[in-house]
């Protein structure tokens, strides 16, 4: 039997621990790795650039539930793959980056891609660590890979020497095999707290459940469902909460968001956090005598901003809302108070001013009736109750508009920018989708099974990020159907006019310091479409209604990337307003922390 190199060790390590997939872009020395685990039937999955690498396997390991694979080079690829760890850490998904380095005894005299990623990434990881021997790699990935995922996910980090990856085991049977790792230990809350917040829940005279993607990570959508079916307790959820309970429940105050906040004055927080999504918990969005019972794996989250940490619970989800249904025992929430009636108005209210938007067939299109069409097209194809559509959606106006369009009705079949509000991530994460629910092999999966259809919503700046990785789509033969919402600006663009634009262009090349293109804008009417029809796939250029339907209903059914380049208006003079955004004038209250 021939010895085994450093590459066979970490490739059958991560065999060993069931991984099935691997995130990268290889390059010396690791495209040994690669290579040993494509041999050992590992798929792996090259990118176009490791940003858009590692945001696939932070995806990853959020939609299966264990640490996504990230393997690139050392030096610029470190560098690039940090987009991807910034974005995991601050998301909370599990991702193992594993990055190439030079020759331990070149170290300091200026090798190849030389950097000291160690000191680097320690700071930014939950465990950075270089294997000190060959033997020693077996443990080194797997005590990192389940730091990674136990507790508050997040990233961990091995670097790989190229002597270690090249090097020879003499006697293999000094090595040791990893061995799969199995789910973290569940935790719940002590009896005296949970009777104290069910009483408090019992006494509120307008509760709310916020609803966080911690609780979709967790897993928790049959119990968060049983909660809120028992107890008619409104609830609220996040944008990559939506879907633990399906978006077209009763109880769901989506639509009624403002009033929500305003009036709610108990508030259980699942899997949430009190950050700049949900103001932070302050006035004047949030009622200013709310109290929040915060509901966190975490226990640094427990009082963070607005929460009170006597009314905290660290604990897994699923576990500690099996535990207050049963304290809450048969108590229900009457759908005759003031605060539910307030809720029910503003829905028809806000629901009403949608559809009228939405109903706007105006040319060029607005945001609404585009994504309308695109919605209406998609539901006739694959009912949203089929869980059949995996939504993935980045760009300002893009996301935010597009989130009240889409109903979602099972958990973790929508991605977006979420908690760091990266741009770029899109397509990284529809790869990631596509390899999760498509793949030959989907770890940790629970909920509705089978084929999905994945479907990216793209402002045209958003995608302009990372379009290469069209070519990885196509390559992989991955059916996705993008759709670049194409504005021709960053939120908005310059004109809805040819020569218009074409004016202020000139006075840009002529020099002119006014007057000519804004640092918002972009190129005019860009053919997006074409990138996926240089890359084997098709693209569709639409203008009208009737031309996005059509294009819709073929792009859903073509078994190529697809990219549908969407004109829509430009909204120049619109002012700039996001809903996170507080007014300069209002003022955050104070609240003393414990």
């Amino acid at each position: 039997m021939t010895p085994p190199t450093g590459a066979h060790i970490i490739a059958r390590s991560l065999r060993d621990l069931g991984i099935t997939v691997i995130f990268g872009i290889v390059g010396i020395p690791v495209v040994e790795i690669a290579e040993e685990a494509i041999n050992l039937g590992i798929r792996f999955i090259g990118f176009r650039n490791e940003q858009a690498a590692g945001y696939a396997a932070s995806a990853y390991g959020y939609l299966t539930g264990r640490p996504g694979i990230c393997l690139v080079v050392g030096g610029p690829g470190v560098l690039h793959g940090m987009a991807g760890i910034g974005n995991a850490n601050v998301n909370a998904f599990p991702l193992l980056l594993l990055a190439g380095s030079s020759e331990t005894n070149l170290v300091s005299r200026g090798a190849f891609q030389e950097l000291d990623a160690i000191s680097l990434l320690t700071p930014h990881t939950k465990l950075a660590l270089r294997p000190p021997s060959l033997e020693s790699i077996p443990d080194v990935i797997q005590n990192t890979y389940r730091i990674s995922w136990y507790g508050r996910p997040g990233t961990g980090f091995v670097d790989l020497p190229a002597d270690l990856i090249k090097g020879v085991v003499e006697d293999a049977e000094d090595v040791a095999e990893a061995a799969p790792i199995p789910n973290a230990p569940k935790g719940g809350v002590e009896e005296a707290r949970l009777f104290k917040i069910a009483q408090l829940i019992k006494s509120a005279k307008a509760p709310l459940v916020v609803i966080g993607k911690g609780a979709a990570y967790a897993r928790a959508e049959g119990v968060t469902r049983d909660l809120i079916n028992k107890t008619n307790l409104p609830f609220l959820p996040t944008p990559m909460g939506k879907g633990v309970i399906a978006d077209s429940h009763s109880a769901n105050t989506a639509s009624a968001r403002s009033t929500a906040l305003k009036e709610a004055d108990v508030v259980l927080v699942l899997g949430a956090r009190l950050n700049w999504i949900l103001h932070f918990g302050d006035a004047p969005k949030w009622n200013p005598a709310a109290q929040f019972i915060q509901v966190d794996i975490s226990a640094e989250e427990i009082g963070r901003n607005s929460g009170n940490p006597e009314l905290g619970i660290i604990g897994d989800i699923d576990i500690v809302v099996s535990q207050l249904i049963s304290a809450l025992d048969s108590w229900s929430y009457p759908a005759s108070t003031p605060f539910i009636q307030h809720l029910s108005a503003a829905k028809s209210k806000n629901e009403a001013t949608a559809a009228s938007k939405a109903s706007n067939s105006k040319t060029p299109m607005t945001y609404a009736h585009a994504f309308t069409i695109i919605e209406q097209t998609l539901h006739s194809l694959s009912p949203p109750n089929d869980a059949g559509i995996v939504y993935v959606s980045e760009g300002a106006n893009t996301m935010d508009i597009s989130r009240s369009i889409f109903p979602v009705s099972h958990p973790r079949l929508r991605l977006d920018a979420g908690t760091y509000a990266t741009m770029g991530v899109g397509l990284g994460y529809a790869i990631a989708a596509h390899a999760a629910y498509n793949g030959s092999a989907a770890e940790g999966q629970s909920g509705p099974q089978g084929r999905k259809k994945v479907v990216c919503l793209e402002g045209d700046s958003a995608f302009g990020f990372s379009a290469m990785e069209v070519e990885t789509m196509g390559r992989y033969g991955m059916d996705i159907l993008i759709f670049v919402i194409n504005n021709g600006g960053v939120y908005h663009g310059d004109s809805d006019d040819a020569e218009a634009w074409l004016e202020l262009q000139g006075k840009t090349l002529e020099g002119k310091s006014e007057g000519g293109l804004r640092s918002t804008s972009l190129g005019w009417e860009v053919g997006y479409e074409k990138i996926a029809e240089a890359c084997g796939g098709v693209g569709y250029l639409v203008r009208t209604p009737e031309e996005l339907e059509k294009a819709t209903r073929e792009g859903f059914r073509e078994a190529r990337v697809c990219v549908v380049n969407v004109m829509v208006e430009a909204g120049k003079g619109q002012k700039l307003e996001f809903g996170w955004q507080a007014s300069g004038t209002e003022k955050t209250r104070k609240r003393s922390k414990l």
